[in-house]
């Protein structure tokens, strides 16, 4: 297959993207793909027209072109009106599927999905309206709650209303804070006080306009990943100082992952049932990521769906798909089988 993998973009997990679409293109034409790397905002300016998927394609060098660019996103979101940098839409109209590694606002928020939607452009993942459900925290936990899928309890605000009384809505410390729409676990805190919780509320609100409270859930942390409707093997996730947050997720050697997770196997099996029912009450097809914590006593919540989860060689769900015997080239291949399942 001829294919586009999108990544960079102008999100604060721009560098972490290029590393799963770095990984990804490898992954793919090991696998006999003709794929070809793309920033989406930075485009590509050199296009051989009449080549546009080459047999012979350095990957590698494709990545530092897009890293070359990094330290101009800000300036150039200053001057750009289109998203979409140079030939990008070309490309993608020119190639048989692209495959979305992209992460965080303006890439697993929907808006691209929409206008590939619009102009007939084939992406993995799932639809645009999903997209933008599963990224809004606030929406999340409204659909979860409609449907009984388990999750912490609290509340949310605008930035301009911000509400500095968390016992008005049931809570006490500590609390956790995050933006409606962060991903990667930037613009999360948690707070034990009143003084933190007021800091974290003035951290928060320089990211973005919508701020969730919701109940600190003190226990382990696992992750499942749902591929074509079904729940692949949990993953346990222990941070060795702190919690999942950015610098754990991508820094190597700061966290224990354990997969399949050590627990019992009708708590493997409820939790399991839980991420299914969670991507199915957000309209989630393709493939998603759940996080979720789980108490001493059993007791599990989930916290929220990804999208467009990482998917370096060693993110999570590549470790999951691992423990089914599914290699790491494979697993972007059948991700691309089953994003095509939406266009039959």
């Amino acid at each position: 297959m001829k294919i586009v993998v999108l990544a960079g973009g102008t999100s604060t997990e721009r560098e972490i993207s290029i590393v799963s679409g770095t990984g990804i293109c490898g992954a793919l034409r090991q696998k006999g793909h003709e794929a070809i790397l793309v920033d989406i905002f930075c485009g590509v300016e050199d296009v051989d027209w009449e080549n546009l998927f080459p047999a012979e394609y350095d990957v590698e060098k494709a990545a530092e072109y897009m890293k070359s660019f990094n330290p101009q996103i800000k300036e150039m979101q200053k001057t750009r009106r289109s998203f979409f940098g140079p030939n990008v839409l070309k490309l993608c109209e020119a190639c048989d599927i692209v495959f979305l590694g992209l992460h965080g606002a303006n890439g697993e928020d929907g808006k691209v999905q929409a206008a590939f939607d619009l102009m007939g452009i084939r992406y993995t993942g799932t639809g645009y309206l999903s997209s933008a459900m599963a990224m809004d925290k606030r929406i999340t936990k409204e659909v979860f709650l409609m449907n009984n899928v388990p999750t912490p309890g609290g509340f949310s605000m605008s930035t301009d209303a911000l509400e500095k009384d968390i016992a008005k809505h049931g809570l006490s410390f500590p609390v956790v804070v995050k933006t409606s729409c962060g991903g990667s676990s930037v613009g999360v805190y948690i707070v034990n006080d009143q003084k933190e919780y007021e800091d974290a509320l003035a951290d928060a609100s320089q990211y973005e306009a919508d701020i969730v409270v919701e109940e600190y859930i003190k226990g382990r942390e696992f992750s499942v990943a749902v591929v074509d409707d079904k729940a692949y093997p949990i993953i346990e996730i222990a941070p060795i100082q702190g919690f999942y947050d950015y610098k754990n997720k991508y820094q190597a050697g700061s966290t224990v992952e354990t997969c399949p997770a050590e627990i019992s196997p009708e708590l493997t099996a409820k939790m399991q049932e839980n991420a299914v029912k969670a991507a199915k009450a957000l309209g989630l097809t393709g493939y998603s990521r759940l996080d979720f914590m789980m108490k001493e006593n059993g007791d599990m919540y989930c916290l929220e769906a990804n999208t467009l989860p990482g998917m370096t060689p060693t993110s999570l769900i590549p470790q999951e798909a691992k423990v089914l015997g599914m290699d790491y080239p494979t697993l972007c291949e059948e991700l691309i089988r089953i994003s095509m399942k939406k266009y039959e």
